[in-house]
């Protein structure tokens, strides 16, 4: 048995920035590579992701060794991203808290190692320190390795999907450290190596490698079918060998080495072996199967220009606390490089230890060429890993992954607009897929990090989730014959009588006489003369009704009095048409003026309108959305430096009324002046008129949520101009509601980036977010005895069990 203690023979001499001068004489480059999200790339996007790899390794000079690592490691999630500070946030933070999970990060090394000409003998000491040409300053030839690796790190940074980040001098000890340290976190310890195999501490390795072309099966491909999303529908695609990735869900590195070599001198080396195969091909089938492989690169490169001869190292590094269980790992990587048409090596003694010691990136030039296959690079980029774990924004709404269901967070505001100009948002589903829950999810993390909630809504959505926060919201529910308790005339003092206000009452006056979308300067000019004069004269209880009776009053002098003329101000027409709004009228009861709650709604930082008793009523239904929209020029857009939030729920049942598109429409262009967003709830993307005005609401949507929907995605993609990615995607949606961890399944488009998250909450946020059935009927007849929803909520829970 032998140990190696690292501190004894350490492999680095010197680290200036993130140039690593290794004690074998080689120079190592590092870097983190940030990846797109696992289930984000569709066919071309692999296809791109590998002419992007190409394109910045193939002018890198001769003798150029590039390592890939991509480690996974088994571990928990801290929780420590996610707040906890109200009762559903600690909820939510308890229960995803030391959740598994495989944790992915990926490395890009690059070595100018001390032999350019890269003969390694079989087996090399890596920690032998050699004694001439260490490269113990920036030379002119490690300038220029460095100037050539600069310009490829470029062109992968501008591929958009990957970026790199230089590891300085603390990672690369840090990494060091962790990889001969067998990855353990909490004690240091030796490495173990002798014949029966590798341990480090508690942790026992083993390795499976492609080291020649006799590996290799039919094809290679940039990526492959994902057999568990695909169906007749549609096709959904995967990185080649991302089975070996986090599909695994075993500890493990995945090394992918590439020598670039001399082209031309390869070339001779390979039609020197086609020479001696052809006159040994009878022999044996396996000369003919290596003969025919050889053909088959020599062709490759002779027939394309662009080709780059390399020399290749595939290896997988995987590990376990129990050394019984290694042969189940090894059978799990065998049987995904059996669905590859890929036979391993498996390594043993010697040959073994050589892999994991030389696979760290310092000694990554010590393999010799029978550990390497020769092929083209385009062939080897395919090993590539080009995705990751779904990647948390610093904020933003929790959502779930779709490997292992852990929180993600995701920053749907985009306060910087990197992703999107307009942060508006729809969501589609059909009725019993949950659109009511996620919106709730969605509104209720908002209105907790600070964001103030206005919520029209037709069905009584989100009275329980309001509930939780009982001094911080305001539920108006409309019943037959009563007030919502809004009166847009009221003022405190007299600096609220603004130009803004006078504009905002002028034009709730204008729409409330029929006077349609477009109304004459002029008309506007009269009414905001009026309403000055009218706050000037009267000094208090200001409301509709008074205006009325201001009018009628002054009826014979007012127009002479404001030197404005009958065709723009008919006193006549006024008094008729508002007559029906005020005592006596039909609709009076809509601006009765009793105990006035304005002050009230200017507090609440979450206002709910319930209007399901008015939905089929187009006249109230009307003027309720007229009053609406005063209450909330006076509480969100009374301050823009204050984020809001307006929902329109049940949004289709409110467009049976032809005024309505239009008001949401004004929503939508005001709402760009403003700190604030607008979301539109629908069962279909039809229940929205295919004309101009809802093409203006739909391009100032930019994140869309659509949960399942078993008619299909046609229209959806159609009218959002979705791409085919984006299509499968819609159709790979899957909901599991049985079992302990149920969840649902929705598309999020944030901009042009999208992918498919789950949503699993604790039984607390279930229960708050329940809006009917026999459940929250106990919830809430709980709460009418406690006055208190998080009782109810724990008391039913605590039934339940």
């Amino acid at each position: 048995m032998k140990k190696i203690n690292l501190s004894a023979y350490h492999p680095i001499l010197d680290i200036q920035d993130n140039v690593v001068f290794a004690s074998n004489g080689n120079v190592v480059l590092g870097y983190r590579v940030s990846l797109p999200e696992i289930y984000s790339l569709s066919e071309k996007d692999f296809e791109d992701l590998h002419a992007s790899w190409f394109q910045a390794f193939k002018s890198l000079p001769a003798g150029t060794v590039i390592q890939k690592q991509d480690s996974y490691r088994k571990s928990t999630y801290t929780a420590e991203e996610l707040p906890k500070d109200t009762f559903l946030q600690k909820a939510t933070h308890h229960y995803f808290k030391n959740r598994e999970y495989l944790q992915h990060q990926s490395y890009l090394f690059f070595v100018l190692p001390l032999d350019k000409h890269l003969k390694a003998s079989k087996y090399v000491n890596p920690f032998r320190k050699t004694e001439k040409g260490i490269h113990k300053k920036l030379d002119h030839q490690v300038r220029e390795f460095i100037g050539a690796v600069n310009d490829a790190v470029s062109f992968i940074n501008n591929s958009r999907k990957i970026n790199t980040f230089p590891l300085g001098q603390e990672a690369i000890l840090e990494y060091t450290h962790s990889y001969f340290n067998g990855f353990h976190q909490d004690v240091d310890t030796d490495i173990r190596l002798d014949q029966k195999g590798i341990a480090i501490g508690d942790h026992h390795f083993d390795v499976l490698a492609i080291n020649s072309e006799q590996c290799f099966g039919e094809s290679l491909q940039s990526s492959k079918v994902n057999e568990k999303f695909t169906s007749d529908q549609f096709t959904f695609h995967q990185g080649f060998i991302d089975g070996l990735g986090l599909d695994l869900e075993e500890d493990h590195i995945i090394n992918h080495i590439l020598y670039l070599d001399d082209k031309h001198k390869w070339r001779k080396v390979l039609e020197k072996k086609i020479e001696e195969l052809s006159k040994s091909s009878n022999f044996g089938t396996q000369n003919k199967v290596v003969l025919k492989k050889i053909r088959e690169i020599v062709n490759r490169i002779n027939e394309d220009d662009s080709s780059r001869i390399i020399r290749g190292h595939l290896n997988i590094i995987f590990w376990s606390q129990q050394a019984e269980q290694l042969g189940r790992i090894a059978s799990k990587i065998k049987t995904e490089f059996k669905e590859l048409d890929m036979l391993p090596y498996y390594p043993k003694g010697e040959e073994r230890k050589h892999y994991f010691l030389n696979s760290y990136p310092c000694f990554a030039s010590n393999f010799s060429n029978e550990d390497l296959y020769v092929t083209d690079l385009k062939h080897a980029l395919c090993l590539n890993i080009n995705n990751t774990n779904y990647r948390s924004d610093h904020t933003g709404i929790i959502f779930n992954d779709r490997q292992h269901n852990i929180p993600v967070l995701k920053d749907v505001w985009d306060e910087k607009k990197k992703r999107i100009k307009a942060r508006n948002f729809a969501i589609f589903a059909p009725t019993g897929e949950g659109k009511s829950f996620l919106a709730n999810n969605i509104l209720r993390q908002y209105f907790e990090s600070g964001v103030r909630l206005v919520i029209i809504d037709l069905g009584g959505s989100y009275s329980k989730f309001a509930k939780l926060y009982p001094d911080d919201h305001i539920i108006l529910r409309y019943e037959q014959g009563k007030n919502l308790g809004i009166n847009p005339f009221y003022i405190s003092n007299d600096a609220d009588i603004t130009p803004e206000r006078l504009e905002d009452l002028s034009v709730f006056l204008l729409e409330l006489l029929a006077e349609g979308q477009k109304v004459s300067k002029g008309k506007e000019v009269a009414m905001k003369k009026v309403l000055l004069q009218y706050y000037q004269q009267i000094r208090k209880n200001h409301s509709l009704a008074s205006l009325y009776h201001f009018v009628d009053d002054n009826k014979d002098t007012l127009i002479e009095g404001l030197g404005i003329r009958e065709a723009h101000f008919s006193t006549y027409d006024f008094l008729h048409i508002l007559s029906e709004y005020v005592e006596g009228g039909l609709y009076s009861f809509l601006f009765n003026v009793g105990a006035d709650q304005t002050y009230k709604i200017e507090d609440k930082r979450m206002i709910v309108f319930e209007l399901d008793e008015v939905r089929d009523n187009k006249e109230i239904l009307s003027v309720m959305l007229k009053l609406i929209k005063s209450a909330i020029q006076r509480t969100i857009w009374q301050n823009r430096s204050e984020k809001g939030i307006i929902l329109f729920d049940e949004f289709a049942k409110q467009l049976k009324f032809a005024n309505v598109l239009e008001s949401v429409e004004f929503y939508y262009q005001a709402i760009r002046k403003q700190n604030g967003a607008i979301g539109i709830i629908l069962q279909s993307i039809n229940q929205l008129p295919n004309n101009s005005t809802s093409a203006s609401i739909l391009e100032n949507t930019q994140v869309i949520y659509s949960l399942r929907n078993e008619k299909g995605y046609g229209e959806l993609q159609k009218r959002l101009n979705l791409s085919a990615h984006d299509l499968n995607q819609l159709y790979s949606i899957r909901n599991n509601l049985t079992g302990n961890r149920k969840y649902t399944e929705m598309f999020i488009k944030i901009g042009k980036e999208s992918n498919v998250f789950r949503l699993e909450v604790p039984p607390e946020v279930y229960a708050a977010y329940l809006t009917d059935g026999s459940e929250n009927e106990t919830i809430m007849a709980i709460y009418n005895q406690t006055n208190d929803m998080e009782k109810a909520i724990e008391f039913f829970l605590k039934e339940k069990v």
